[in-house]
């Protein structure tokens, strides 16, 4: 069991790897200029793979993001397939990434709690 899940993990670092590089030099979408793959899980027969991102801007710029790389999904399989040696390239589905946004909001929590440990407003 522990041989499938490292291959599992490593066919998931490569497809991170070499997608971002895809998205940076080939897709040619404005809507995709500024995101970062964040994490790839891959199912245990490599015939779907979720792609997690995140982008930079408002909640309108990341949706549009996201349908962008849906809509590529078809290229970015094709470009991968060239890349990659596996049997079965997987299925791409995307997924906005809120964990940063969410360590973020709570990292900023974080700091005013501690800069102000009374609990007090300054005014």
């Amino acid at each position: 069991m522990p041989k499938d899940f490292s291959r599992g993990r490593r066919i998931a670092d490569q497809i991170q790897r070499e997608l971002s590089e895809i998205i940076r030099l080939e897709l040619k979408d404005p809507r995709v200029a500024l995101i970062t793959i964040t994490d790839v899980e891959v199912t245990q027969d490599n015939s779907h793979a979720k792609i997690f991102f995140t982008a930079l801007g408002e909640p309108v710029q990341q949706e549009a993001a996201t349908k962008a790389l849906e809509h590529a999904a078809g290229f970015l399989r094709s470009a991968l397939a060239k890349r990659i040696q596996l049997r079965t390239v997987p299925q791409l589905h995307f997924h906005y990434d809120i964990s940063v946004e969410r360590g973020v909001r709570l990292s900023k929590l974080i700091d005013e709690a501690v800069a102000d440990p009374a609990g007090k407003k300054s005014s």
